[in-house]
């Protein structure tokens, strides 16, 4: 009697867990069988396979909303597109609305989930987005998850799509949403070096070439040089912008187009440029972009020229504020912190460096997109995750670093007035300005002599009596050497 109240009760708890367990989870199907999906999951079947094989690098695609975002516009567009050619009902449309709306909103963007490494070229993550949006569109709609006959992953999501075209198309969006964003904080760099050239524009300073004392300029000029050399970047990544415009959405598997009704590209297209703001057109040929990367590679080579000018200026301020006793120190960097553990006293040029580190990091991502744009085979390239992860990871260093590098360094530079004086006093470099009256023979043992003897330039100069007092004033008056031309700086 005891055994048998045992097992009854036994069974019972059995029966109230696998109940439980019910609950918790719905049952989707695909190609590969049944599986379980916990019940409060947007995501379905071919999101949880991706979640089990691809378990990488922990960096999930909604590391950066702006790819997430991305999909939603996709998918909007594409159903929107469906809707105009006769393809999809207007009643799934809304429901895809809703939810596309809402992911561009900001919610739900903890289900986008998969790891930005995996192989299949994107096809886990279009999944993924596929899924999500349709049990989105499902909820909102006044229906549960997984009731697929009503919004299907496949079948309404992805109508007229495959992977092939849709997971380009998003990177592109994805790109263009934020090169705008990358582009403004640029031009407020831009105006915080202008400023620095502003307030310095005659003040002079000896220029140098291979470490070496070079010629008179001024720190203004030196200041502006840095402005104008990133509005040149600028200028590239607006070019570059335009090798994303073209986009094979209908292109499908592999650009021929198959499953697409007639003028779905255009329409596509033309959604896709009204909710990007952006002049995006369906490709001239299909093929050839389902084919190639050229976008890809590109804009990735805009953002190398970008990190290197910027490396550039950031190892420029590293070089001018050394010091502060037995270095250049013609600048001042704002201390952030300490920078020694066992050096007392020592402050390091840490945002300089860091633009330094995140600037080679750009730089290895531009070769990573040029590795896995020549890597794929025949009509699709499956190496397209690492071209999305490179950039999108490269846009959002440098906008980030950029913010830093400007506002807890650009904008706290001062000058040291007395360190330039006393380099200008003791300079041999003017003695360039000598070449057309002595010739370049005599100037050069006049510099030599300078060296030897430890004497300044001019010092020599008045002791041998090469020049009177007004033809040094005339010919060797620092500022004039410098060819400071007042109206190349409107903003002056």
């Amino acid at each position: 009697m005891y055994q048998t109240k045992a097992r009854f009760t036994l069974f019972s708890l059995l029966v109230v867990a696998l109940s439980a367990n019910a609950q918790n989870t719905r049952t989707e199907h695909d190609l590969l069988g049944e599986k379980q999906i916990p019940a409060e999951a947007y995501y379905g079947v071919q999101t949880a396979r991706a979640l089990e094989n691809f378990q990488i690098s922990g960096v999930q695609i909604n590391h950066y909303p702006g790819f997430v975002e991305a999909w939603a516009i996709v998918k909007l567009a594409a159903a929107q597109a469906n809707t105009d050619v006769g393809a999809m009902k207007p009643e799934t449309l809304a429901a895809i609305e809703k939810a596309c709306n809402a992911v561009l909103a900001g919610k739900y963007h903890d289900q986008f989930k998969v790891d930005w490494y995996q192989g299949g070229a994107g096809t886990s993550t279009n999944m993924n987005a596929n899924e999500v949006l349709a049990n989105i569109a499902l909820e909102l709609s006044g229906h549960k998850k997984g009731e697929y006959q009503i919004v299907d992953p496949h079948d309404a999501l992805n109508m007229s799509q495959s992977t092939n075209d849709s997971y380009p198309t998003a990177i592109k969006v994805a790109f263009l949403l934020r090169n705008d964003k990358l582009i403004e904080e640029l031009q407020r760099l831009v105006a915080s070096f202008k400023a620095k050239g502003k307030a310095n524009l005659e003040l002079v300073k000896m220029g140098r070439t291979e470490m070496q004392d070079a010629v008179p300029m001024t720190v203004g000029q030196e200041f502006y040089g840095y402005a104008n050399a990133l509005e040149g970047e600028i200028r590239l990544l607006r070019d570059a912008e335009r090798y994303l415009y073209p986009v094979n959405m209908g292109a499908t598997a592999i650009g021929t187009g198959i499953n697409v009704p007639k003028g779905y590209a255009e329409k596509c297209a033309a959604h896709l440029a009204k909710l990007t703001g952006k002049p995006i057109v369906p490709a001239s040929d299909m093929i050839a972009a389902t084919w190639d990367q050229q976008g890809f590679v590109v804009y990735s080579a805009a953002l190398k020229s970008l990190a290197i000018k910027l490396s550039k200026i950031a190892s420029d301020l590293i070089l001018l504020t050394s010091g502060p006793r037995a270095g250049l120190f013609e600048i001042n960097l704002p201390a952030l912190q300490p920078g020694s553990s066992i050096m007392p006293g020592k402050v390091n040029p840490v945002m300089p460096e860091l633009m330094n580190i995140v600037a080679f990091r750009v730089i290895a991502n531009d070769y990573a997109v040029d590795l896995g744009a020549h890597s794929g085979q025949l009509e699709l390239n499956a190496y397209e995750p690492l071209a999305g992860l490179a950039v999108i990871e490269s846009q959002a260093l440098l906008y980030r670093t950029s913010v830093a590098f400007r506002e807890k360094c650009v904008d706290g530079i001062t000058v040291n007035d007395k360190v330039l004086n006393r380099y200008m006093e003791t300079t041999v470099g003017i003695v360039t300005a000598l070449n057309p009256i002595i010739g370049y023979e005599k100037a050069t043992e006049l510099a030599g002599e300078a060296y030897k003897t430890n004497k300044g330039i001019l010092e020599i100069i008045r002791e041998k009596h090469i020049l009177t007092e007004a033809q040094i004033q005339q010919l060797l008056d620092p500022v004039k050497l410098t060819g400071l031309d007042k109206s190349q700086y409107p903003d002056k």
